[in-house]
């Protein structure tokens, strides 16, 4: 049985950072590219960083770029993301998600349909002004 927890979130003053982590049991990451989604209160949830299977290819939403960071861990099957610089509006709750049949980053857009995928139930940032 596939498992996907992150960790790492909170409350947390603008301008400040966190790290996030999303460990995977039961499934070989290897292969797989993985990303980190979120969801605000009243919004839809939307892609924020994508990584590829071996780490080398990296995406992110615009809202993001120069503040975060993905990254993973194969061996200890973990996905990271850095948050630097961090903003009230980064609030929302994140969500890890491990893509059984990619080992490239489809669209951000594409990954919520994407079949065979493995998600997390979260952890929640709150950014104060």
């Amino acid at each position: 049985q596939v498992q996907v927890v992150e960790s790492g979130g909170g409350l947390v003053q603008a301008e400040r950072s966190l790290r996030l982590s999303c460990t995977v049991s039961g499934l070989n990451l290897g292969d797989k590219a993985m990303a980190w989604f979120r969801q605000a209160p009243g919004k839809e949830r939307e892609g924020v960083a994508c990584i590829n299977w071996s780490g080398e290819d990296t995406s992110y939403a615009d809202s993001v770029k120069g503040r975060f960071a993905i990254s993973r861990d194969n061996a200890k099957s973990t996905l990271y993301l850095q948050m630097n610089s961090l903003k009230p509006e980064d609030t929302a709750m994140y969500y890890c998600v491990a893509m059984h049949m990619y080992g490239y980053c489809p669209e951000f857009r594409m990954i919520p349909s994407l079949s065979h995928t493995y998600w997390g139930q979260g952890t929640q940032v709150t950014v104060s002004s």
